[in-house]
């Protein structure tokens, strides 16, 4: 078949594989692949058993798989045949050297940069998808300019705003697509080719073109104002508690001024995943970087918040339970980060359940998704833990549930059934407040939400 477009993606993660398979899903006359280093992910994405779990995503790619869309280790074939190379690679925080704990890792960046270099014989667009500081375009352009051979690239900023758990919903409705650019002639070229791919299903009102610097910032600030509004109403869930306020109507009377929105006010446990800490640490090194100290301060309060709000979770249940949790048995609902995926980055149950465990308490993980990643995360706390996808075999002789993910399947358990085969009194600790709590407390429950009076028998 002769495709209008070759498009490539290097790296097949979260993001590179969703993506490219909705652009091969509505732009059936573009060749689209997607490479990786990991021979085992290629593979999953090959088969019917996809490595990331996400609502929708197996018809999007069964529907295009073997068509237009395919899944690949040959990472120099795939570059050399390109028209266009999305590069979604990992950009995980330093864990070493200067900037360590906060500032990006390129060193998997700038190996993606240096290989499309070498193995490039014709000119092409380069795409950073990946979540990167911004002047990071300016960098890759250095390094793909060093060529002697006549090939040209131009560099173009396209960043992702999906949310796990609604990836294929964001990509095929998204709020906008920003692609930024240098603004010459060869920049806003390159631009008009990407603003091409997005027009095939998206309206024209929602494609937004900036320059690259304001493009490659946008993400960062745009997880940064997500994370705020979430440590923002876990800040006040604190309070609270202690005045017998109730949160969820505090969020409620808040969200509806028009000025503010309803949207990421529910007090929880705290937030996960893998770009919101590491986007805000990032912001606040390059703050930082420019001697802006006093708006680096304010960014990280945002982390420490979420920090401290994990702490809390796990001092109450600490208080609560007599002051020890030595011997007792928990049962952990949920390990995701969130509902409908199974990503556990960054999860707040990672935390909780190795503070519980250094209380020598003695866990029982249940997730319908995240069991396998869960595992891996508690490895090294093996045979203190056991894993297993039913809740109602978790919750059997427990002491007390720890709801850590919104699972809708948590809300409509027998919690009747659950109450007679766990350990009395029995505690809920309900750190999503998605559960009815005042059913929970008439069946004999001890109840514990988040932000919001408990319901005790004791």
């Amino acid at each position: 078949m002769n495709y209008s477009k070759h498009i490539l993606c290097i790296g097949a993660g979260y993001v590179g594989g969703p993506t490219m398979a909705m652009i091969a899903y509505k732009c059936p006359r573009y060749r689209v692949t997607v490479v990786d280093i990991n021979p085992a992910r290629i593979l999953q994405w090959q088969s019917d058993d996809l490595p990331i779990y996400e609502p929708g995503l197996d018809d999007i790619v069964r529907s295009a798989r073997g068509k237009n869309l395919f899944f690949s280790t040959d990472i120099e074939t795939g570059i050399r045949e390109a028209d266009i190379i999305f590069v979604s690679v990992n950009t995980p925080t330093k864990s070493f050297g200067v900037g360590a704990g906060m500032a990006a890792d390129l060193q998997y960046w700038e190996k993606t940069a240096r290989q499309i270099l070498n193995v490039s014989t014709t000119s092409k667009i380069i795409v950073e998808k990946s979540t990167l500081p911004v002047k990071t375009a300016k960098a890759m352009e250095r390094i793909l300019s060093s060529t002697t051979n006549g090939v040209h690239f131009e560099v173009v900023s396209n960043p992702e705003f999906l949310a796990e758990g609604s990836a294929v919903r964001d990509l095929e409705n998204p709020d906008r697509v920003l692609i930024g650019s240098r603004q010459t002639p060869g920049g806003l070229s390159a631009r008009d080719e990407l603003v091409e791919i997005y027009a095939n299903w998206v309206p024209p009102d929602k494609i937004l073109t900036v320059d690259i610097w304001s493009s490659e910032l946008s993400k960062l600030v745009a997880n940064a104002f997500l994370a705020q509004r979430i440590s923002s109403i876990n800040a006040i869930s604190s309070l609270c508690e202690k005045t017998d306020a109730d949160i969820t109507q505090v969020a409620r009377a808040v969200g509806m001024d028009t000025r503010i929105g309803n949207r990421f006010l529910n007090a929880s446990v705290g937030f996960g995943g893998s770009c919101f800490k590491k986007d805000i640490l990032n912001l606040v090194y390059i703050c930082r970087y420019y001697g802006l100290n006093e708006v680096a301060d304010y960014w990280e309060h945002v982390t420490r918040i979420n920090d401290f709000q994990k702490e809390r979770f796990v001092t109450n249940m600490l208080n609560v339970m007599f002051n020890t949790l030595a011997g007792k048995r928990i049962a952990m609902f949920g390990f995701a980060f969130k509902a409908d995926t199974g990503d556990t980055r960054e999860s707040p149950a990672i935390y909780i359940a190795k503070r519980l465990l250094e209380e020598q308490a003695e866990l029982v993980i249940s997730d319908p998704r995240a069991i396998d990643n869960a595992r891996d995360d508690l490895k090294d706390y093996l045979p203190r833990v056991s894993f297993t996808p039913d809740p109602y075999v978790a919750a059997a002789k427990s002491h007390a549930i720890a709801l850590m993910t919104e699972w809708d399947d948590y809300r409509y358990l027998d919690y009747e059934s659950i109450h007679r085969s766990m350990i009395k009194p029995a505690f809920i600790f309900d750190g999503r407040n998605v559960l009815d709590h005042r059913r929970l407390f008439e069946i004999g429950f001890n109840v514990y939400p988040v932000g919001k009076p408990v319901l005790t028998h004791l």
